[in-house]
């Protein structure tokens, strides 16, 4: 397939491009390249690899590509909300409006995968899991503006939805204000951090298999299209102290206090059923553990702060 990707040179993106290239596919990536970073420089040698630097909010620039796509993976987002709040026009805009632009754009046979984020579900019931029937209750910008560029997409039944969990693990693309990856960094860096909303609870996912989960998608469509999806780790619906009681496992030294200091943009505090996609045969083939691991690793080599969306 003739494969478009928006946001590819992104933390996802640069791990997803790999894997499509490695199944075959062409690969067109689009982006603006905002934080100035260059992580697809090694694919530029594979014939079925193309880059165009550009704005997925231009539709001069993406009528052509969109036109010759099999397959549609719009990743370019304003992702976080703190990255959100900071430019609110920017989030509605790229997680919104360009979605829209898609939708006009493209044709029912093409297939479309877009990410969403799980953060939607708000505040969920204590010890009940979300699943994608769970009532969506945004409480940041980052949250409406996704759910609403769902809603776009989801409306004619003609594309898949991916609610993803909050994503860790190493990429070329580094992120470090991702939570696990925040947190692991502290541990490795300060050996201390300051817990606040110590028992909101989320769930997790590895960037790897974030990107398992597109392939999965687009090898699945026909049968999986039409519908959202939560995807995460079954085992990995943690609270923070406990995410750092797992840390501390790799970082013995590493200490962790609770005080009132902050309070999470996204207030998100909730469990999630990964069910519906594991009964379409995906699972994940890296732990937190294994992601702690790596981390641990890679903080050996990016040592600087700059790999954020802050």
């Amino acid at each position: 397939m003739r494969i478009l990707v928006t946001g590819g040179a992104g933390y996802l993106g640069s791990v997803l491009v790999p894997y499509l290239l490695a199944d075959g596919h062409h690969v067109t990536v689009v982006d603006s390249l905002m934080y100035g970073q260059a992580p697809l420089l090694d694919y530029c040698i594979e014939p079925s690899f193309d880059f165009v630097h550009a704005d997925c909010r231009d539709a001069r620039a993406m009528t052509p590509l969109v036109a010759t796509a099999d397959a549609i993976i719009p990743l370019a987002a304003i992702v976080g909300a703190p990255a959100c709040d900071r430019d609110e026009t920017a989030a509605r805009t790229t997680n919104v409006e360009a979605i829209a632009l898609l939708k006009r754009l493209r044709a029912r046979s093409q297939r479309v995968v877009i990410p969403i984020t799980n953060s939607g579900y708000g505040i969920g019931e204590p010890g009940v899991p979300c699943t994608e029937d769970s009532p969506l209750r945004p409480l940041s910008l980052y949250g409406r503006t996704k759910i609403e560029a769902e809603s776009i997409l989801l409306a004619d039944g003609e594309a898949i939805s991916l609610r993803l969990a909050t994503v860790f693990g190493a990429s070329p693309r580094m992120r470090m204000d991702l939570l696990v990856n925040d947190f692991v960094h502290r541990a490795v860096s300060d050996a201390a951090v300051v817990l606040f909303e110590a028992d909101f609870k989320r769930n997790y996912l590895h960037v790897r298999d974030a990107a398992r989960v597109f392939v999965h998608a687009l090898a699945n469509y026909d049968r999986m299209k039409g519908r959202p999806y939560n995807a995460g780790l079954s085992d990995a619906n943690l609270s923070k102290r406990e995410l750092c009681e797992r840390i501390k496992a790799h970082v013995p030294r590493f200490v962790f206090v609770e005080a009132a200091v902050g309070e999470d943009p996204d207030q998100r505090d909730y469990i999630v059923s990964n069910r519906r996609l594991e009964d379409t045969g995906w699972r994940p083939r890296y732990s937190l553990d294994d992601g702690i691991e790596e981390l641990i690793k890679a903080y050996r080599i990016a040592r600087q702060r700059a790999y954020t969306n802050r």
